[in-house]
Order: C-alpha cells, then sequence, then structure tokens
C-alpha cells in the first residue's frame, strides 16, 4: 500500500509539472526567458547551421519564449480557437527570436496557452523583451570567459531596479551560461518566480562566449 501511495503521488506531480493540452488562458504568471545567443550557438546552434549564429546578426541576449506558467509547473501545447501565426508573422518577431522557426516553436508550445491571439501574444512577447535592460557589459567581452552565474543575476538586477532576487534566475548547460529567467504578471510587473522555476545556476565557473 505505501508503495502504491508513492507511486500515486509521483504520477500526480509529474502531471502537475507540466501539464499538455490544458484549456488556453488557465495559468498563474509568466517566465520570460532570455538566451545568450553566442553560447547557444557554441552547444547548439552552429552544429545545426542555424541563422541566428550567423555573426552578420550580432545577436546577444534574445528572446526564447514568453511562458505561461502555473505556481507549480506549467501548461503546454493548449487547447485554443486561435488561428496559428502567418509566416510573416513568425518572421518579424526573427529579430528578437533569433529565427521564425524559435517564434513558431514557442506559439505552438506556449502561445497557445496565452488565451491571446497569435498577433497579441508576438507583440506582448515583444513589449515583456522591451521591458528588460539587458547589460551592455556583457557585449564588450572580447573572448570567453569563466564567471560566476550569480554574477549574470546581479548585473541584471542592477539594470533592472524594479526586479528582485526572487523574480530574476540564471541557469546553465554543460557548463555554460544559458538563460535569464524572469517571472511576470499577465500585466508584465515583477512577480516571484515559483519554486520550480527560482533555481539558480551555482557554478562559479560558467562559461560565456562573447559575441562574435
Amino acid at each position: 500500500m505505501r508503495f502504491l501511495a508513492i507511486l500515486l503521488t509521483t504520477a500526480l506531480f509529474a502531471q502537475q509539472a507540466t501539464a499538455e493540452g490544458e484549456p488556453a488562458g488557465e495559468f498563474d504568471y509568466y517566465v520570460m526567458a532570455l538566451s545568450w545567443s553566442p553560447n547557444w550557438c557554441e552547444l547548439e546552434g552552429d552544429a545545426k547551421n542555424s541563422p541566428q549564429c550567423d555573426t552578420r546578426e550580432d545577436h546577444g541576449w534574445i528572446l526564447h519564449g514568453l511562458w505561461p506558467q502555473f505556481h507549480q509547473g506549467w501548461p503546454s501545447y493548449c487547447r485554443t480557437v486561435e488561428r496559428n501565426p502567418s509566416r510573416s508573422q513568425t518572421n518579424e518577431m526573427a529579430d528578437i527570436m533569433g529565427t521564425s522557426g524559435l517564434a513558431w516553436h514557442q506559439w505552438k508550445k506556449h502561445g497557445t496557452c496565452s488565451g491571446l491571439s497569435a498577433s497579441a501574444y508576438y507583440a506582448l512577447s515583444r513589449e515583456a523583451y522591451g521591458t528588460i535592460n539587458r547589460p551592455e557589459i556583457f557585449r564588450k567581452l572580447d573572448k570567453t570567459v569563466r564567471l560566476p552565474a550569480s554574477l549574470i543575476e546581479e548585473a541584471f538586477l542592477k539594470a533592472n531596479p524594479d526586479h528582485s532576487k526572487d523574480s530574476v534566475t540564471i541557469t546553465c548547460k554543460q557548463g555554460h551560461i544559458q538563460e535569464t529567467r524572469i517571472c511576470l504578471s499577465k500585466d508584465l510587473s515583477p512577480v516571484p518566480c515559483g519554486r520550480d522555476v527560482i533555481k539558480d545556476c551555482t557554478l562559479n565557473d560558467a562559461l560565456f562566449t562573447p559575441v562574435r
């Protein structure tokens, strides 16, 4: 009986952590993920020959996505009556998202859960991106460095004094700084991140690749 109870609890938690096919518009807050493009290109993008990694693009912090979130877990691939975005709509997001393909994927997985039309979701995503000051100091690097992940958080908090430590978190991947994730209300005000989001990278020597 005890084993069965543990199994059921584990299964319930897994369902709560990520739910697919939920009704659109039912969520608590947004997580905006800003990806450091040079690190993504170092780890994945160059191998994929992604246009995002073309040196002429000069990408730094790009918008990975604006994700509807529950206080515990998140919805994805929600049921919505809204039409999918057109090719021109996804192309128009490439300047801040790197590629139109990412814009399309973010709509399908996350935008459908916002309860918004595709055009409104992209407009809100662009507005959210514009509310955050991205520290210029990271664009001044001329070589790959190792630094504490906490330094990235401190730089974002200094550049965005309306935010606090409980609304900003830094993630790492394969020893590299990956993303800055910022928690926002539905009207894009700073809010505390849920416990499953506010898990900072603890590396003291994370790799950080410069803009090429």
